[in-house]
């Protein structure tokens, strides 16, 4: 794709059938793009991009001084975050279907003999996806009849650069796994968010008015899920 250096930032230019500009910094090491109509000449879009290079630097310090988690080698004894909790990781090896059970201060992996790493954490994944399938729907529920929408369907998935997405003509959302491991205050945000996007595609003021209408609170879970720690590999928000 296209790109602009200016003021030392190597930014990435999408030009496609839009109505506004869209200016992203991206984790984990604040990658700059920047999505424009299809109408907007060159220079236009260079004064628009220099305009915003305090932000962006802004933007980029913060992701940059994130906290990463440790990498996690899926053994006995690690931490391991659910619902914004610590727990301690225990492995029990048995020859039996593998499983996970949730303690007051651990979670117990069941795993057969010799499974390795990728796989223990494999295992662990689906179950933080099984859960955080269990915590959408209330959400979901509260907020369609506050905003008067309809979900038409949800999902999980692991995404390296979002909390989540919504697809505004199809009624979809999908939330970021990693969301299971955080606060639910987090995961009601993120849900809204996307929520709101059914009423307005973009993050516009009207936008900002809406999530002040239904999560007036919105900006404290922001700067929340924001602050804790991102996975070790290469994702954040």
């Amino acid at each position: 794709m296209p790109e602009m250096t200016l003021g030392g930032i190597d930014i990435e230019v999408v030009q496609k059938n839009i109505k506004n500009v869209h200016l992203s910094v991206l984790p984990p090491e604040g990658q700059v793009r920047v999505s424009a109509p299809l109408h907007i000449d060159q220079e236009t879009l260079r004064a628009y991009i220099i305009s915003k290079l305090p932000w962006i630097r802004k933007q980029q310090q913060k992701l940059q001084a994130q906290v990463r988690e440790t990498p996690r080698d899926m053994v006995g004894g690690e931490s391991h975050y659910f619902n914004g909790q610590r727990y301690l990781l225990e492995i029990v090896e048995r020859d039996s279907p593998p499983g996970v059970d949730l303690g007051h201060h651990t979670i117990t992996l069941s795993v057969r003999p010799g499974t390795d790493p990728d796989k223990r954490l494999a295992i662990l994944r689906e179950w933080y996806r099984a859960k955080l399938k269990e915590r959408l729907p209330p959400i979901i529920e509260h907020y369609e009849k506050l905003m008067g929408v309809k979900v038409a369907e949800f999902g999980v998935k692991q995404m390296k650069t979002k909390w989540g997405t919504c697809n505004p003509a199809a009624g979809r959302i999908w939330v970021n796994l990693e969301l299971a491991k955080k606060p639910a205050s987090c995961l009601e945000y993120i849900v809204v968010h996307e929520m709101v996007h059914l009423l307005e595609p973009s993050h516009n003021k009207r936008f900002k008015s809406l999530m002040e209408q239904y999560m007036p609170n919105w900006r404290g879970c922001r700067d929340e899920l924001n602050s804790l720690p991102v996975r070790y590999e290469d994702w954040g928000y």
